[in-house]
């Protein structure tokens, strides 16, 4: 129930998402099941997903127009290449094949270094440029990321039921391979624990997808009505000066985010972040001022801050 609610955050305000989680408790199916719970595209966003795809050779027999978002899952072995784009005549690469929808990196620390760092220019730009000998080429990449991966190289750690067997320095050599300038871009961490049997053989009572959607999407109408005209759709996209602008706090709210900040320890690059999610909670509830209980709720979403950073 707490990974879905962050994955209903993400999807209302474009936010990237990161899960750690042991193997098998279901971090892959709540990522593939993101998109069911993200607006339908625009006819704009169908348009430039579909030219994409019909530059890459991709557009499905028959189709002449992409109306579903993308989900894209590369292997952990992917080239920077082949996530980014290139070839002799520059093709999109999986950024810019996940544009308006969904890149899932499934096992983060297992991807090269060098390719995870070739990230940051559609994170900050929404583009991507291939430059080559004969042709330099633009590529739109504007997506929501998805991360997943294990709490430790032998996945247990913290589980009650298996025991963890990798040392301390283990530990600590598999997280330092997510980069400090990657964990930035990232505003939700999400912890998935192992589901137990007795969630397992409990019969489905929890929302259905359209259920969480109809939520997402009075969400984004309130942040395209606040936005209009900046050319920004979502809160994750919010530049520091719309932060200032949208993200005010009352008293209590700055007493509880200074608080947290010096007690648990929370990187300087954790504020905006935080203040983001707290306006993403605030719209999806259609309250107009970031209340305290939304800072407490965005807090916990960035426990990784003082893990990893």
């Amino acid at each position: 129930t707490h990974a879905k609610r962050a994955l209903e955050i993400a999807a209302a305000g474009g936010h990237n998402v990161l899960m750690v989680g042991p193997p098998g408790s279901g971090k892959t199916m709540l990522a593939r099941r993101l998109p069911t719970i993200l607006p339908p595209l625009t006819f704009e966003e169908a348009l430039e997903t579909t030219r994409i795809y019909s530059v890459a050779g991709l557009l499905p027999p028959g189709q002449a127009l992409i109306t579903k978002r993308p989900f894209r899952d590369p292997h952990h072995t992917i080239s920077d290449a082949g996530l980014i784009g290139g070839g002799q005549i520059p093709r999109p690469g999986e950024v810019s094949l996940a544009h308006n929808g969904v890149l899932f990196l499934d096992e983060l620390p297992e991807f090269k270094r060098n390719v995870l760092e070739v990230l940051r220019q559609p994170f900050e730009d929404g583009w991507v440029t291939i430059s080559r000998v004969g042709a330099t080429i633009t590529y739109p990449a504007r997506f929501l990321l998805i991360c997943a991966m294990n709490p430790c190289p032998c996945g247990y750690l913290g589980d009650a039921k298996h025991q963890c067997t990798c040392t301390y320095a283990q530990i600590q050599r598999y997280r330092a391979k997510v980069s400090g300038p990657l964990l930035d871009r990232i505003d939700l961490h999400i912890e998935v624990p192992a589901v137990n049997y007795q969630d397992l053989k409990q019969p489905f009572q929890g929302e259905t997808s359209a259920e969480i959607r109809k939520r997402v999407e009075a969400a984004r109408k309130i942040q395209l009505k606040r936005l209009q005209g900046t050319g920004i759709y979502c809160n994750a996209q919010m530049t520091p000066k719309m932060v200032n602008e949208f993200c005010n706090l009352d008293a209590a709210g700055h007493n509880l985010l200074e608080t947290a900040m010096e007690r648990l320890g929370l990187s300087a690059r954790a504020y905006t972040r935080i203040l983001k999610i707290a306006r993403t909670i605030a719209d999806l509830e259609a309250e107009k001022n970031i209340l305290p209980h939304h800072i407490a709720e965005a807090i916990q979403y960035r426990s990784m801050d003082r893990e990893i950073g």
